[in-house]
């Protein structure tokens, strides 16, 4: 089956890389304004829109995927996505500093049947504890320069990783990209 991921995310081409997969990148440049404060529903609707819109661009064939995602940070249920600016990037790591988050990531799968076009979307959540850190250390982090691409301002396969002291859940989906639940139901297609 053909593979189109519609992310330039190189995140997601690693992760996608590391599972072996075969796969062509197509970004997506769909307006990622919405209204909706929930984090799953925000990220569902993000992937949704962003896996629509590669699948339009492209030859449609009956053996091909898209694969749209999206990931935020919640805290507080507040939605933290990629910072503005440096002091953005601060403020939501001081926030971050010794608390309890969530990370969501969307995924939306697209792809004729032969029928009709069928989509699939799923979302999944981890939870990450952060230690406590000082202004010294965010802004040694954050000038790094690695947060600024980064839902919640910061990578935790990277040096942000220092930072957190418990995960619960998929460490791949805090990456950008659930591999193991995408495995699987991209095995379900077959």
């Amino acid at each position: 089956m053909r593979i189109v991921l519609a992310s330039g995310s190189p995140r997601r081409r690693e992760l996608l890389d590391q599972a072996g997969y075969n796969y062509q990148v197509v970004v997506s440049d769909v307006d990622e304004e919405t209204d909706l404060t929930n984090p799953k529903e925000y990220v569902l609707e993000l992937s949704r829109r962003k896996a629509k819109d590669v699948y339009q661009k492209l030859v449609k064939t009956d053996k091909m995927v898209v694969i749209g995602a999206d990931t935020v940070v919640s805290l507080n249920d507040k939605i933290l996505g990629k910072p503005k600016d440096y002091e953005d990037a601060y403020q939501m790591l001081k926030s971050l500093s010794g608390q309890t988050h969530h990370v969501y990531t969307g995924v939306s799968l697209v792809y004729y049947d032969g029928d009709k076009l069928i989509e699939k979307s799923f979302c999944e959540c981890t939870q990450v504890l952060f230690y406590p850190m000082s202004h010294e250390e965010i802004t040694w982090y954050l000038d790094t320069k690695e947060p600024f691409d980064k839902a919640g301002s910061y990578g935790i396969q990277g040096k942000g990783g220092i930072f957190v002291k418990e995960i619960r859940g998929d460490y791949n989906n805090v990456v950008g990209l659930p591999l193991a639940r995408l495995y699987h139901e991209l095995d379900g297609l077959n």
